[in-house]
């Protein structure tokens, strides 16, 4: 999870980026070792001029989208209106990924940073690490501001996951399992690859600068629990 104004990153020179939204998230010693893990540089390039197109505009305060979630089990827990853009996906954007993010915080504390309209930051859904349970915080449809890559952003859905990069006691089998349900529901309905070139963590977007979800989460278990979901 990241915590910087989310837009779009082009081939353009960009201004220096303000503080991310992991940077913000980021404290404690344990987490000095993994600096901008979560929460830094989401919104991709911050300072960029607003370059959404006709399909995607900032969501308007009031807007929670809250008519219905589009994963049956999960619980609703609307990002702020100003931590998105709206679209029509995949009408206006294909969606080709789907990005695993770690939150380097706690679930709860995730859920008020998503609502916080001055982080700028959000994701589509957060697993908790206890029971795997999932919230949505943005719909399908819209453009969450997680990948620190407006293109990505664009084209793909961002997935939280509760816990800390170097703490694996927080990548329980009920979070595995039930965001490998999540992620497999979401490649069946956009035709998305159930494979590693299409599930990407959030250190493989292009121009990323963070680590999640870290050298110590499982991708092969992970992989094939989403192809056999």
């Amino acid at each position: 999870m990241d915590q910087t104004p989310e837009k779009a990153t082009t081939a353009t020179p960009t201004p220096t980026p303000t503080p991310s939204r992991r940077g913000i998230l980021l404290k404690g010693a344990a987490l000095a070792t993994v600096p901008y893990t979560l929460f830094s540089g989401t919104r991709a390039a911050a300072g960029q001029p607003r370059d959404d197109g006709p399909e995607a505009t900032a969501a308007q305060p009031g807007d929670d989208r809250s008519r219905a979630v589009d994963y049956p089990t999960a619980d609703w827990q609307p990002a702020n209106a100003s931590n998105y853009s709206r679209s029509s996906r995949p009408a206006a954007y294909p969606l080709d990924y789907v990005i695993i993010h770690v939150t380097q915080e706690t679930y709860a504390d995730t859920l008020s940073i998503f609502r916080d309209a001055d982080r700028q930051v959000s994701a589509h859904y957060v697993v908790r690490s206890s029971d795997g349970h999932v919230a949505q915080c943005v719909s399908e449809t819209d453009i969450a501001w997680h990948a620190g890559n407006w293109d990505y952003n664009t084209r793909s859905i961002g997935i939280e996951h509760e816990g800390w990069v170097d703490r694996p006691e927080y990548f329980t089998n009920a979070l595995y399992e039930e965001s490998a349900r999540l992620t497999a529901a979401i490649c069946t309905k956009y035709g998305i690859p159930k494979d590693r070139a299409h599930i990407l963590g959030h250190h493989e977007v292009p121009g990323s600068d963070h680590t999640d979800p870290g050298p110590l989460w499982d991708w092969t278990r992970y992989i094939r629990l989403v192809n056999f979901a």
